[in-house]
């Protein structure tokens, strides 16, 4: 219902999504360098043999401060809104799939679905008015498959990383 009325004027919105869109993008990428870094500098080191990195990345634990609505209960919502245990496809980020090393060692590219030729996962939005946008698989996901209503996450500019390693034995 929100999506609904929303997209129906999706012109008004189009600067958040691009703006969100690029944070992620950002956000994304730093991950990205980060675990391939600590993936770098641990991978021939004995003492890490048999390790495997994941990392992810979250929406800003923190009710966005660009969101139109503000108020007392926002953070609760948001809590609830950003909980894996009630979306158990967030559990992963806001990626498809998380970065798992040296499982899936896969280009940036590609990591954030802009290795097919196709580059732009604007589904369900007006094709026309998006169709330079660049939309990420992880704006997919948001949107798509985990649900959320396009006002729940276009005002997030700030993201949560998660790097682990695990070490087989």
């Amino acid at each position: 219902m929100i999506n609904e009325r929303v997209l129906a004027n999706q012109e008004e919105i189009l600067p958040d999504i691009i703006a969100f869109n690029d944070a992620m993008t950002d956000a994304l990428r730093e991950l990205y360098d980060r675990a391939h870094r600590i993936w770098n500098s641990i991978k021939d080191n004995e003492d890490f043999k048999g390790a495997e990195i994941e990392a992810k990345c979250y929406l800003s634990y923190d009710y966005p401060k660009l969101h139109p609505v503000q108020g007392d209960d926002r953070q609760d919502l948001w809590n609830a809104i950003c909980d894996a245990g009630w979306n158990k496809l967030y559990d992963d980020g806001v990626s498809l799939t998380s970065l798992s090393l040296p499982r899936n060692d896969e280009s940036f590219e590609s990591f954030i679905g802009m290795d097919d030729g196709y580059n732009n996962w604007n589904e369900g939005l007006d094709r026309e008015l998006t169709k330079d946008l660049h939309l990420t698989s992880a704006f997919h996901n948001l949107y798509e498959h985990m649900e959320f209503a396009i006002t729940d996450f276009v005002y997030v500019r700030e993201f949560e990383t998660e790097i682990n390693i695990e070490i087989h034995k």
